[in-house]
């Protein structure tokens, strides 16, 4: 969960690829050298629009993903740009899943959250960790990544649907009771979570955890406008804690202690915007 060394400089770089995952969600491919972790960010510069953050999905030195839903006015511009073009980035930032040796690890994603689970899923196979990857979506058609994760050895996939299209029918912090409780009746135990999606489902992904006595990490996303800690955007209430310098990934021990975590978010003006 540490912090890596990154790039204020801005880089232009080529769309070297376009992957539909669905009708409103895309991977775009670059081939350049990031270096990131899993759970690190670049901040992306759609030109003549907007700078926004996104997830890191995949990283071999070589080439990286970034995963976007179309939801405003920067994705809706990134969604019209074709193969060749050109878009800036700035990064790696932010702190990382921090993986160890033989780690037994339980990645728990809602919606596009399973992107950057996939990135960490393909560093802790390099760690020979055990992996129960949980993917929990509002439907069938909301299910992302399937066909990449089931590509990789010795990882187990758990699916849950809202409406049970597919998979276990309910949340996925249901799911992950189950998949808790099937793991210690083997007679073995899980001993990390990661998650990453929306912020009340990984509050209640904690809580889970936390009752569970297993350490859970969470990726701690607020409105960011530079990515290093200048503008203060990303502040998360009470504690002035910057979520682009001491996140995105922070342990929950500590997450659960924030007032504003899972109860609200700041738009770009400041104000606040309480979960439904």
């Amino acid at each position: 969960m540490e912090s890596k060394k990154f790039d204020t400089r801005p880089v232009t770089i080529q769309i070297k690829k376009i992957i539909k995952e669905s009708d409103n969600v895309n991977t775009y491919v670059f081939e350049y050298s990031l270096g990131s972790k899993p759970g690190q960010f670049v901040m992306m510069w759609i030109p003549g629009v907007d700078e926004k953050p996104m997830s890191v999905a995949y990283d071999d030195g070589n080439e990286f993903w970034v995963t976007v839903c179309d939801v405003g006015p920067a994705s809706n511009a990134l969604f019209k740009m074709k193969e060749g073009d050109y878009i800036g980035i700035r990064g790696p930032f932010g702190t990382y899943y921090y993986i160890e040796e033989g780690d037994h690890l339980a990645l728990v994603a809602g919606g596009y959250g399973a992107a950057p689970m996939y990135f960490a899923a393909i560093e802790a196979l390099k760690k020979n960790c055990k992996i129960e990857f949980l993917i929990g979506a509002r439907s069938k058609d909301f299910v992302l990544y399937v066909n990449k994760i089931l590509g990789l050895h010795d990882v187990n996939l758990h699916i849950s649907t809202n409406d049970g299209s597919m998979g276990f029918t309910g949340l996925v912090t249901d799911l992950l009771e189950n998949v808790i409780k099937e793991i210690e009746e083997k007679g073995e135990k899980i001993n990390k979570v990661f998650t990453c999606g929306p912020e009340v489902m990984m509050k209640f992904v904690g809580d889970v955890s936390w009752k569970s006595g297993i350490d859970c990490y969470v990726s701690v996303e607020k409105y960011m406008k530079c990515g290093i800690g200048v503008c203060g955007q990303c502040t998360v209430d009470p504690s002035g804690v910057l979520a682009c310098k001491q996140g995105s990934v922070m342990k929950y021990n500590y997450v659960r202690t924030l007032s504003e975590f899972g109860k609200y978010h700041r738009d770009a003006q400041g104000k606040k915007i309480y979960f439904a």
